[in-house]
């Protein structure tokens, strides 16, 4: 019997050591990063031992961090970069510098020589983009000012990188070849690519992605797509500069291109991939043994540059106007080591700066520090963000006095304010809670009555004057708040009738889990009417419009009527869908048909006209 490639083995490992590893890790709440890292710890040399080749792995992984750098310049236009030119080269500079010179000068008190002093500094002083952009990412802050602060920072990081790396040979002791005109010539093939790269992106790459759509081959473009990556990625690396940043300028040059889009979701499995597969080379590249051999060492060396590092960056955030509940997650995510200080400490120790024991240690300190940052964002997440969230609004007393009137609402977002507004014309009294206080203060400008609490409790809702009032209105925007609600008053007061703002299907259907018959989404009404008006605009006579409107309403709500009872029937409700759009569509066929066969008689009984009931 034949073994298995070793290839296949291998991907066997990975993948079942992902699959494993991240679901629990989302599960406890800890995000799929450190899922990933902690599955490359299971499987790597000091783990299971399941796999040997860490350094092999790292390199082909580190093109994952290609491929983001390459999507995030996709998601900014030219003249959008240009625009942050300042916090770039201002801020970005700003990050590098104070932190490697903190780091430096603290290194330098401890008796560390100068030249390994100062290489650390610069190598720990970097951050990490792979870290940082997903988590941004997947929080929705990249384009909030922290997201558009740390980016700036981290870009400007990636150019770092290249003069920190050209420092090297000038402080190790290896025998360095004589400069014979040849760093000129490096100077002029790097400007010649980089040339290229912008030139070639403005005049070549539009017209042949073009001509590769039009071959009509969806795995092509894919692989054309791919190819463009790897191609700038080899070049930027030949001439001895950073891939991701190559990747990243071919990604803004198409910025603006019309196959966008389709490049972004051709690439975006694959940096998925192997951004996880880099975390997990990284989880492998933990050496233990260099740990357990100084863990006090490695241990002051890890909390010294996250606390040296933190401090900087917070009160930088400070400078760059990020809100106060932002700067914990943003000060985290840059505090934390960068897979590019693997580079530089490798290169560090090949250049004999210093020893290879030294370049192990840098090394397992930064990639304790990314196994950390994991856990520090949940730590912040739970005791600082929620604390600074409020810091800074005004400050107001929780509702007290009981309250009598016949309508209670929960929530004064525009939901809730319309709500409001329309009982006041009417003169019928409503109890408003809200719990953000900004909002509050601002409707109290506008003379409406707002009482600061949080409907999800249930003294407050009792001071509310729930067990008088005949109506309660659920109007706040977060799910569970608002299923938290409903299940405390069908419980203390059963006598309330209920009308909820549901968000979404799913929110619908566990509303009408839980008894509650009168629920409207959000924007179902709205969007109805907006559809008449597209009609309307297509020429159909205003009470045309408003007619298959009006049918598409009545169709919809029955739909969602047939649909409940299988709604955790995923399979069924499918297929109770397809029936309702397929006969929804079957009689709005018909209907056609009949006005195109009664506007045809008008026109035959009436000469002259064109049948065109809009002429």
């Amino acid at each position: 019997m034949e073994h298995a490639p070793a290839w296949l083995t291998s991907s066997l490992i990975y993948l079942s050591a992902a699959v494993i590893a991240v679901p629990v890790a989302r599960a406890l709440g800890l995000g799929s990063i450190i899922g990933y890292l902690t599955a490359g710890i299971v499987i790597g040399p000091w783990g299971l031992g399941l796999v040997s080749n860490v350094e092999d792995i790292l390199h082909f992984a580190e093109f994952g961090v290609v491929l983001m750098l390459f999507l995030v310049g996709l998601e900014l236009e030219p003249r959008r970069l240009w625009a942050l030119r300042r916090p770039i080269f201002g801020w970005g500079s700003a990050q590098v510098g104070a932190c490697a010179a903190l780091l430096l000068a603290a290194a330098v008190v401890a008796g560390t020589p100068w030249r390994i002093a100062l290489v650390a500094a610069l190598g720990l002083a970097l951050s990490s983009t792979a870290i940082a952009l997903q988590v941004f990412g997947e929080r929705n802050l990249l384009r909030t000012s922290s997201g558009q602060a740390g980016f700036s920072i981290l870009l400007f990081q990636d150019v770092a990188a290249i003069p920190i790396l050209a420092l090297l040979p000038l402080l190790g002791r290896a025998p360095r070849p004589t400069s014979d005109g040849n760093l000129w010539l490096e100077a002029a093939t790097i400007v010649a690519v980089v040339g290229g790269i912008i030139l070639g992106g403005r005049l070549a790459l539009r017209p042949l992605l073009r001509w590769i759509a039009r071959s009509r081959t969806p795995e092509i473009f894919t692989a054309a797509a791919l190819l463009l990556v790897v191609a700038i990625a080899a070049l930027m690396q030949l001439v001895g500069l950073s891939m991701a940043l190559g990747a990243f300028l071919a990604g803004v040059l198409l910025a603006e291109s019309e196959y966008r889009r389709e490049l972004e979701t051709d690439i975006e499995p694959f940096k998925g991939l192997l951004l996880g597969l880099f975390f997990i080379a990284v989880g492998m590249s933990i050496d233990f043994g260099v740990l357990a051999a100084s863990p006090g060492l490695m241990a002051a060396i890890v909390a010294g540059f996250l606390v040296a590092k933190a401090a900087v960056i917070w009160l930088l955030a400070r400078g760059m106007g990020v809100p106060l509940a932002e700067r914990p997650v943003f000060t985290v995510l840059l505090a934390q080591g960068g897979e590019f200080a693997f580079v530089v400490f490798q290169s560090a120790a090949g250049a004999r700066v210093f020893p290879a024991e030294t370049a192990s240690l840098l090394i397992g300190a930064v990639a304790v520090s990314m196994l950390l940052g994991p856990l520090l964002l949940v730590a912040a997440d739970r005791l600082l963000v929620p604390r600074l969230a409020g810091a800074g609004r005004p400050q107001l007393e929780e509702l007290s006095e009981p309250q009598d009137a016949p309508v209670i609402i929960a929530g004064f977002g525009r939901y809730g304010q319309m709500i409001g507004r329309l009982l006041n014309a009417q003169g019928i009294r409503a109890t408003v809670l809200d719990h953000d206080a900004d909002m509050i203060e601002a409707a109290r400008i506008f003379g409406y009555t707002v009482h600061y609490g949080d409907a999800t409790r249930l003294d407050l809702l009792r001071t509310a004057g729930a067990a008088q009032a005949s109506v309660l209105v659920v109007a706040v925007d977060d799910v569970d708040q608002s299923l938290r609600i409903v299940e405390l008053a069908k419980e203390h007061f059963p006598h309330l009738a209920l009308v909820a703002r549901a968000r979404d299907v799913t929110h619908w259907n566990a509303l009408r889990d839980r008894g509650v018959m009168h629920v409207q989404r959000e924007v179902f009404e709205s969007s109805l009417l907006s559809g008449r008006t597209v009609l309307e605009m297509l020429g159909y006579a205003p009470h045309e419009a408003r007619e298959h409107a009006m049918r598409f309403r009545r169709h919809n709500l029955e739909l969602f009527e047939k649909m409940y009872p299988h709604h955790r029937d995923r399979a069924r409700m499918i297929a109770v869908v397809k029936q309702g759009r397929a006969q929804l569509e079957e009689q709005m066929a018909r209907e056609r048909a009949e006005r195109e066969e009664r506007l045809q008689r008008g026109a035959e009984r009436t000469p002259g006209w064109s049948g065109d009931p809009n002429p």
